[in-house]
Parts: structure tokens; sequence; C-alpha cells
């Protein structure tokens, strides 16, 4: 793609609306409809300087076709490169999909808040995502493999709708042999599926909690996390201790444009990852 249209001077760098030029080092694709993109930023300061936490994301700019805000993927212990995983979902992600190794697009971010895992050291943690919700909770993951006698027990409950839209299978046996236990189904098997099928709220009969050291991450559709939430506070998990990413649609990522108000926060800049104990009066309700 030509970088005719992305300025290569930028004359305020701390201008968070202006995005940087990053170049696509590797496209991987991940499950059906969906790829993961690993980007650089073209300027080497930049790319030396650039730090980002699990749970942020960033904003991915085409020009002709738009801006998406897109989670980052990717370990944050390496910064200098970025993964993206993309589901063809709308105008902005299909004109990115077709987007090929060595071409440029836009980046700006890394925005919003992060997973808690300096506070959460020493709990167990359970990891619950479904479909493409496990791409902003793969930078936890990596980052616990790091580090793995810094938890306790550390479980992945993991669903999609079907075997072709998992994400990241290639992955599960070395989380596992990492130390952590991954349990996974669908809604929907075919004729080679072996595991389970059912939804993903179904697992937590599947494992032990102790309440009073466990913590619960999760992300995917907003009905499978009310159920999520449910399933976690039937088993005495503190609501302080429960912690969801939320998607909404972003426009701006600074908290300018309000497209992504929710309740009293605004997700790009509260958000995404927040604490249920502060959102209950408004999850799940309509108009919010």
């Amino acid at each position: 793609m030509s970088t005719a249209f992305l300025t290569s001077e930028i004359p305020n760098p701390t201008d968070p609306m202006l995005p940087h030029l990053a170049t696509i080092q590797d496209v991987k694709p991940t499950a059906a409809g969906v790829s993961t993109f690993s980007l650089v930023f073209a300027n080497p300061e930049e790319r030396a300087n650039h730090c980002f936490q699990a749970g942020q994301f960033n904003m991915l700019y085409l020009p002709g076709a738009g801006e998406v805000a897109i989670s980052l993927s990717s370990d944050p212990a390496q910064p200098e490169v970025m993964d993206h995983t993309i589901r063809d979902a709308g105008s902005v992600t299909r004109a990115i999909g077709r987007l090929k190794v060595g071409d440029v697009i836009g980046v700006r971010g890394p925005y919003g808040s992060a997973w808690p895992l300096n506070k959460t050291l020493g709990s167990n943690l359970v990891i619950v995502a479904g479909g493409i919700g496990l791409a902003p909770l793969r930078p936890v993951i990596l980052s616990i493999l790091r580090q793995r006698s810094a938890y306790g027990q550390v479980v992945l409950l993991y669903g999609a709708r079907t075997p072709a839209d998992l994400l990241y299978t290639d992955e599960f046996d070395k989380w596992r042999q990492g130390g952590i236990d991954v349990q996974v189904t669908v809604d929907l098997g075919d004729k080679s599926w072996r595991g389970l099928v059912g939804v993903v709220p179904q697992l937590f009969y599947r494992i032990r909690i102790d309440h009073k050291k466990t913590a619960v991450m999760t992300c995917g559709p907003e009905i499978m996390m009310r159920f999520v939430i449910y399933e976690a506070l039937a088993r005495r998990i503190p609501k302080e201790r429960i912690f969801i990413s939320m998607e909404r649609n972003m426009k701006c990522a600074v908290g300018f444009c309000g497209h992504c108000q929710f309740g009293p926060t605004f997700i790009c800049k509260q958000g995404p990852v927040l604490n249920f104990a502060a959102i209950e009066p408004f999850f799940g309700k309509e108009d919010f």
C-alpha cells in the first residue's frame, strides 16, 4: 500500500489524534475470518520507546477506509512488536484484512485501562473468554507465563461458536505446559471436534474455586459476561475481584466524542477494563 496519504512528518508527536506510521511485519490467519497483524513503528525511536499494558487498545487508521479500535494481543514485555487480532466485521476491518506484509497503516495509542496483573499477584486467576474476546486476554496469559510462580492456580475457560472460530489453538499446548489449566468448549461441534460442547459459563462447573483467593478476568459477548459474573458471584467471588473488558463504538479514544459513554464512564478512558463493583448499577441495562 502506498504511504502517500500518511504523512511521515508528525509536527506534534504528543497530539493524541495524530496517527503514527507502522509497517505490517507479519499477517497470520488465526481463525475463520480472523487474522493477527504484527505491526512495528516505522520510526526507530518510536519503536524503541513504545510500551503498553495488557488490556489496552490502539486506534488503527487506513486512509479511505477510516479508523477502528483494536485491542493489543501481544506480549507487553516485547512492545516493539504490536499484535492486533482482527475479525472481518465492518468496512474498516475488511479493508485492513486486505493488507499484506510491508504495507503501512496509521496507529494511535495505546489507550485505555489495563488488566490488574500487579494487584492480583499471588491470587488464583480464572480467565474467561468468548470468541475473539480471547485477543485482549492473550497479553495476560503471556505475562503470567513469564512469571508463573507469582500467581496461584490459573485457569482459562474459553469457548467459541464453532471449532473454526477458536483463536490461538496452536498455543494451547504451550500454555498448558506453562502451568495454565486450559479448558475449551464450542457451541456447535463438527465431525472432527472431540472436545466439550456447550456455552462458556458452564465451564465453571468443571473447576474448584477458593473464593477468598480468586480473581476473575473476562472478555467476550456481553451476554456471556453477564452469565460469567453470575457464576462468579454464585461462588462468592467478591464483586471487587471481577474484571471485565467492555466493547463500545470508540471514535476518538480520548473522551472527546462521547460515542463510547457507558453510564457515567467513557470506555476509551476509564475502560475498556472495568471493575464490576464500580459498574454494577448500570451493567446489563438498556440505554447504557
